[in-house]
């Protein structure tokens, strides 16, 4: 036992580097944030971290999540915080547990926390509580989180607009954070729970685009909008499952190309480049559009405005002809 004032400073001094020692080691893990459980379980004393945070060593951020390394929690300690503190059965779901997984290009404001139904959670300030009658399936270790597969289908239907839904599923698809056909199968299992009609076909677009286009009739969509209708149109598949919609005004010289989600991965884009500079250079008189089958789904309007546009001035520039 340290006897004289000067002993007994170096043993505090030694105490306090062991306790920050510690609490350093177990906030790696997470982003530089721990829970007060955490430190109570590896040894602390409530008297010993009320001490460090009145010393400013460490800094409460709610009523389970201390900070070590840092006075607040940012980047992806905030998914950890968000979970500590939304209660134990707490899941980062959506775009949220989508990022976690690996998604990358995509940023939201917002944390999203899966809570049971009857839980009773404080509001936090960024984080959005969605309760949900049945969690689903979740990781059993690490951050608290649901699947690729099950977070994509509620990413989602939790999006703002079509757009950004149909944006989020392409993402998550074409980085392989869930292949085409689990994804299928998760959706046959959730899609009861949702209105279904424009995610559905978005779903297809992308995970079945073959199918998808078959059953895309751009002809009635002309139709519906006072277009003239095509005097062709047929589903093309080209190299590596590539899958598009040809659709021709032969006598206008309008050509429009309607492409399937598998065109923008890797290097797709790069053979239909060339394909379609290469039509328009061997015939100068082909106007040629191309349109993305989710564009087609999710924001249609702008496009068919366009091709109205065409239409319009390739009958002008026949009518001057003549």
């Amino acid at each position: 036992m340290p006897t004289t004032r000067a002993e007994r400073r170096t043993t505090q001094r030694l105490e306090r580097a062991r306790r920050h020692r510690l609490a350093r080691e177990l906030a790696e893990p997470h982003d530089g944030v721990v829970t007060r459980r955490m430190l109570l379980e590896a040894g602390l004393t409530p008297g010993q971290i009320a001490t460090e945070i009145d010393h400013g060593a460490w800094s409460r951020a709610g009523a389970h999540t201390l900070c070590i390394t840092s006075d607040v929690p940012s980047g992806h300690a905030l998914w950890w915080w968000a979970v500590w503190e939304s209660g134990t059965h707490s899941v980062l779901d959506g775009a949220t547990a989508l990022l976690a997984a690996g998604l990358q290009h995509w940023e939201d404001p917002v944390i999203h926390v899966a809570v049971p139904n009857n839980a009773t959670v404080r509001r936090l300030e960024g984080v959005c509580h969605h309760r949900l009658r049945d969690l689903g399936p979740r990781t059993t270790s690490g951050l608290r989180r649901t699947p690729p597969d099950v977070a994509v289908v509620r990413a989602a239907r939790w999006a703002r607009t079509d757009r950004q839904a149909a944006t989020l599923v392409a993402m998550t698809v074409q980085q392989r954070l869930v292949a085409p056909d689990a994804l299928l199968v998760r959706w046959q299992q959730m899609r009861r729970s949702y209105e279904t009609s424009v995610l559905d076909e978005v779903i297809r677009d992308v995970c079945d685009g073959a199918h998808s286009l078959n059953e895309l009739d751009f002809a009635a969509e002309c139709r519906r909008r006072g277009l003239p209708e095509p005097t062709r149109q047929a589903v093309r598949t080209g190299r590596n499952g590539r899958v598009y919609l040809d659709v021709f005004w032969d006598e206008l010289g309008i050509h429009v190309e309607v492409h399937g989600t598998q065109h923008f991965q890797g290097t797709a884009g790069i053979d239909d480049a060339l394909r379609h500079n290469d039509l328009q250079v061997r015939d100068r008189t082909l106007v040629s559009l191309q349109i993305p089958v989710l564009g087609l789904r999710t924001t249609p309007e702008p496009f068919f405005r366009q091709l109205g546009a065409a239409l319009e001035a390739a009958r002008r520039r026949l009518g001057q002809a003549g």
